[in-house]
């Protein structure tokens, strides 16, 4: 009996003390306001469609002369980051002395579900870089990817090495055949097709989210455990919370380019193997010759260790290391360890690569205009690209082409009011000269303008145009 009694009298002196905690966590609230994350101060300088690349603020000059650009994963949000001020890799690096960028990919809407991995690299990822080297009149820039946007910086740097000084990767899949992995396993097994039909092209975040919550069922339970003994402290409350709100921010994905890689990483495993093919390339890694540092993290249950660690024998640079963080996938950028030895690792490698200065070659560097919330101006692209293409047979002269008027280019299916601009920009501005285009043409277009040839050949703009000068 007085066993019990024991027990009643300890279950309600726990009653009252949550009682209490939650009377405390009320008033907290009350005195919290919004919940902020991603609070260092950073500029719009660059936007292409809903993609927005940033130049996080510096009170005093750089001490690594090369800007970094960083390139995230398209599921959550870069965030991540820069959560609060006491957890911020960003907020480290920028005080250690980085100039840094970051490429936000937005919030893809059912216009978007065509996007392919082609135009998160070749034209999104590329735009940036190129509106860094113009920006910094610089050959080559330092970039670092996280998580799915390490391998799309894996991709890029093995496309366009010539434009990549240094790359860091953090928590990067590359060996998709390992079996360590719960994601892996269930990847390889998944319809992916009807996965893409069945969400009409485009893939909610939550329904990845739920995915990811499968391989650890019991952590939502422990997390709400935890809650109860913090409802007291406004400091952890806001570190919760924060945390919270990064979780739950979940965009959508494009269904093409989560289609492909599903199919060409998870299942088939090409960039491994060397076959797996972006736009017009075949990806070799071989040809990722610039110095890498890759980070993994030693109980990462999204990204194997064994995913990651092979990268060093499938590349070709000499100048390579791994290095192994203690902790999880989101514990390398908001533990307390990591707030002490991340960033200083990561700006004592650039510090020592950084003697190897950058040659500025104005000649090649692709001159934008600087001014923020404006996409690049593509007239000295083109005046560029057609004398350094002027000594080619089979340059065509696009530029050379005068129209007598102009047409509306927003009449042909894909090309929206910026688009035009940029072709009217360039030259390009009548029915006439879409449709007597030829294929190496489209190619170079593609390219000034900073649009997938993929979409161009889809929409079948010279086939548009010919039938719009029909039934003029």
């Amino acid at each position: 009996m007085y066993e019990n009694f024991n027990i009643m009298g300890s279950l309600l002196e726990k009653l009252n003390e949550t009682s209490q905690k939650i009377q405390k966590s009320a008033q907290i609230m009350g005195q919290i306001g919004k919940i902020e994350v991603g609070t260092t101060p950073k500029e719009l300088v660059w936007e292409m469609d809903k993609v927005r690349l940033f130049r996080y603020k510096r009170s005093s000059s750089a001490n690594i002369s090369t800007p970094l650009v960083i390139s995230y994963a398209l599921i959550n949000r870069y965030d991540m980051l820069d959560l609060q001020p006491d957890r911020s890799l960003i907020l480290n690096l920028l005080n250690l002395g980085l100039d840094i960028y970051v490429i936000d990919t937005g919030y893809p809407t059912r216009n978007e579900r065509y996007l392919t991995m082609n135009d998160y690299i070749n034209v999104y990822i590329n735009g940036a870089v190129e509106y860094v080297r113009a920006a910094h009149q610089i050959s080559k820039v330092n970039l670092m990817g996280i998580c799915q946007g390490g391998t799309f910086s894996l991709i890029y740097s093995a496309i366009h090495p010539q434009k990549v000084k240094n790359l860091i990767t953090l928590v990067t899949p590359v060996d998709f055949s390992k079996n360590d992995g719960l994601l892996y396993k269930w990847a390889r097994d998944l319809d992916v097709d009807a996965v893409v039909e069945g969400f009409g092209g485009l893939i909610p975040g939550t329904f990845l989210d739920s995915g990811f919550q499968l391989l650890k069922p019991m952590l939502k339970v422990r997390k709400q455990k935890n809650l109860t003994d913090m409802l007291d402290n406004q400091d952890k409350l806001l570190n919760f919370y924060r945390m919270e709100k990064w979780i739950n921010d979940l965009p959508d994905q494009a269904g093409e380019t989560y289609r492909q890689f599903i199919k060409d990483l998870y299942q088939q495993n090409k960039l491994v193997k060397g076959d797996l093919i972006i736009g017009e390339h075949q990806v070799n890694l071989k040809n990722i010759t610039m110095p890498i540092l890759t980070i993994y993290a030693s109980e990462d249950h999204l990204v194997p260790p064994s995913s990651t660690k092979p990268l060093n024998e499938l590349i070709g640079s000499e100048d390579k290391q791994l290095y192994e963080f203690p902790g999880g996938h989101i514990g390398v950028f908001t533990g307390k360890r990591s707030q002490k030895e991340l960033a200083p690792t990561i700006h004592q490698w650039f510090t020592e690569r950084d003697a190897q200065s950058t040659p500025k070659e104005e000649s090649k560097a692709v001159q934008f205009r600087k001014e923020p919330h404006i996409t690049p101006s593509k007239e000295s692209i083109a005046t560029e690209k057609v004398q350094s293409e002027s000594t080619e047979s089979s340059s065509p002269e696009i530029i050379g082409r005068v129209a007598s008027q102009k047409d509306d280019l927003q009449e042909i299916k894909g090309i929206g009011p910026s688009l035009a601009a940029k072709l009217n920009e360039i030259g390009i501005s009548t029915f006439e000269q879409i449709a007597k285009l030829n294929e190496e043409e489209l190619k170079n277009i593609s390219e000034l303008v900073n649009f997938a040839y993929t979409r161009i050949q889809k929409n079948q703009w010279i086939e548009q145009a010919k039938s719009l000068l029909k039934d003029s």
